[in-house]
């Protein structure tokens, strides 16, 4: 039976895709992984060089009135297994308002697939459909923050998304916790906006990881040449901190 990691924030620009990738990469190098790209803006997509035009997407698992096996929209990818998304998941709402089954779309996709142990989910930055089929099919969320003045900007909405999946659709559901992005760690505003954070973290019953995301430009030129982060530059800062949190998250996740 997999675990099913959700990496969600309606943040915009938060590090979501880069998180997921990232995520998904390093649990393939220790078990059959698959990513998820419910993003219509398809970065993880364009990440891991998938297709959209003329095969299986996202779009047509969920979406499509023919309810495609998820087995057949798998990309075998150099950078590992994906299901792409497609710009044309922004139709979501229109086409399954008043489908009453319409919440349960991956959910119902992903219980018929096996073979894999982690599935890891890279959403949109909005609190719609697509991202109630990921909370619905999860185990758990990622909740990926930096360390600004709008860092917890719309995270009591999410949260409230979060807690009213866990008492309505998915008892199973839980956050992982906080996992702070892009930070340095320099100027005082960082400290004191990650104080903040974790006593947010606390309220929400979470944590925020120990593990801090630091940032450098190998990450952009891994993407630009649409390569993992651990095969382009494994011993940068960000690939590093990459790998010490997935080693917390699943040290975490056990017990």
């Amino acid at each position: 039976m997999s675990t099913i990691f959700v990496v969600a924030n309606q943040k915009g620009g938060i590090g979501k895709s880069t998180t997921a990738t990232n995520l998904a990469g390093i649990l393939g190098r220790k078990a059959k992984t698959l990513l998820i790209d419910a993003d219509p803006q398809c970065n993880s997509t364009s990440t891991y060089d998938a297709k959209i035009e003329d095969v299986a997407t996202l779009y047509d698992v969920i979406i499509d009135s023919d309810k495609l096996p998820i087995a057949e929209a798998i990309q075998h990818t150099e950078n590992g297994d994906i299901v792409a998304s497609d710009p044309l998941l922004v139709k979501a709402e229109k086409m399954l308002d008043g489908d009453l089954e319409g919440f349960y779309r991956l959910k119902d996709a992903l219980d018929e697939l096996d073979g894999y142990e982690y599935i890891v989910i890279d959403t949109a930055p909005s609190l719609n459909i697509i991202l109630y089929n990921c909370l619905i099919a999860a185990d758990k969320v990622i909740i990926p923050v930096t360390a600004d003045s709008y860092a917890m900007q719309g995270i009591s909405q999410l949260y409230d998304t979060i807690m009213s999946v866990k008492k309505r659709q998915n008892r199973n559901l839980s956050i992982a916790g906080l996992l702070l992005v892009r930070y340095s760690g320099r100027s005082n505003l960082e400290k004191e906006t990650r104080d903040n954070i974790e006593k947010t973290a606390k309220k929400m019953d979470t944590k925020l990881f120990k593990t801090v995301i630091r940032e450098c430009i190998k990450t952009k030129e891994a993407q630009e040449a649409k390569k993992l982060l651990i095969d382009y530059a494994p011993k940068c800062n960000t690939c590093l901190d990459y790998i010490d949190f997935t080693a917390e998250l699943l040290k975490k996740s056990r017990k």
